[in-house]
């Protein structure tokens, strides 16, 4: 994909998530799988340091949940794209990996494919809210890293995400 097409999806994404968000405030808050809506801190408010990461509560949050055959972050992980994308600007040194799952369903070479357009568009998220490419590598593990291994909804949708995990801190 082009650099042009990139930017363009990436703005997208940007106004997509801001009108969802906004969409959100007005109505009540509904439980979310797995997730704490905790705000990132504002940029001049706090500085990251690498203990944070241990025990900060936004970035302890460290899977990203996907939809059935979807490859688009939730607006409801926002918070947490802000909060690891703030991270990364605060921590240059710190080195990011995304790593794409997917649930059982569909070939292998489908469902690498799909992991990867998962961990890419986590990464895509992140550098929209100010994180850097450099400091983010992609892998896809498609089908083969389960954390459930049961044959049902509840099972799969635990299987689709992709999970954030830092080196070189």
């Amino acid at each position: 994909m082009n650099k042009t097409v990139r930017i363009a999806l990436v703005a997208l994404l940007c106004v997509g998530a801001a009108a969802c968000t906004k969409k959100q405030e007005t109505k009540p808050q509904q439980p979310q799988q797995e997730t704490q809506q905790v705000a990132p801190p504002q940029s001049g408010e706090h500085k990251y340091t690498a203990a944070d990461l241990d025990t900060d509560a936004c970035l302890k949050q460290r899977v990203v949940y996907f939809d059935f055959d979807k490859d688009e972050v939730k607006p409801e992980f926002q918070q947490i794209m802000q909060c690891h994308a703030k991270f990364l600007q605060d921590v240059p040194t710190a080195r990011m990996t995304l790593d794409g799952n997917t649930d059982e369903r569909g070939t292998r070479e489908y469902n690498l494919g799909l992991g990867e357009r998962r961990g890419n568009a986590v990464s895509s998220a992140l550098q929209a809210n100010g994180g850097s490419a450099s400091q983010i590598n992609v892998v896809s593990h498609g089908k083969e890293q389960p954390v459930c291994r049961q044959h049902n909804e509840d099972c799969w949708s635990k299987n689709r995400r992709v999970e954030i995990s830092y080196s070189a801190t």
